[in-house]
């Protein structure tokens, strides 16, 4: 297909297999060129961001034996909150990222070490007691006290 300056046309889709098409005409125009022209190069002279809605654009010169590209190159239009930068419906959201176990050891390990701290200053009940319910009680709590320290 050759290059054709009209596309893509104004407020049209994107479309991947026209612009292949259109960078594909204008592979074929530089290879046409007589090679006796003494083209020893290209570069992009620059690159201008347009406002949403505006049509692209590229032109190519040639300065010297440098074939100087520029480009016009329209934003996405921007969407509602949530959205992407394009025209397009927000996609689903994807799977949850992957957590290390360097990660998660590290975590518990924080969360242990913050929860621990909170009984710290809470001392056993040190000596017995002569009535066996009054001592089951205080064995108990005893135990309650050193598994919150773990």
């Amino acid at each position: 297909m050759p290059f054709d300056p009209n596309k893509p046309a104004n407020n049209s889709p994107n479309s991947s297999a026209e612009m292949r098409a259109q960078l594909n005409g204008l592979k074929d125009l530089i290879d046409a060129l007589p090679t006796g022209a003494g083209i020893t190069g290209a570069v992009i002279e620059s690159v201008t961001t347009l406002p949403p809605g505006n049509p692209a654009s590229a032109t190519v010169s040639l300065v010297g034996s440098e074939l100087r590209f520029t480009f016009a190159l329209p934003e996405g239009a921007v969407g509602p909150v949530g959205q992407t930068g394009n025209d397009g419906q927000q996609g689903p959201q994807g799977p949850p990222g992957e957590v290390s176990q360097t990660d998660l050891n590290n975590a518990t390990l924080n969360m242990l070490n913050q929860s621990s701290n909170v009984t710290n200053n809470v001392s056993e009940l040190p000596s017995g007691f002569s009535d066996p319910d009054a001592e089951t009680l205080r064995l108990k709590m005893n135990e309650l006290i050193l598994a919150l320290r773990r």
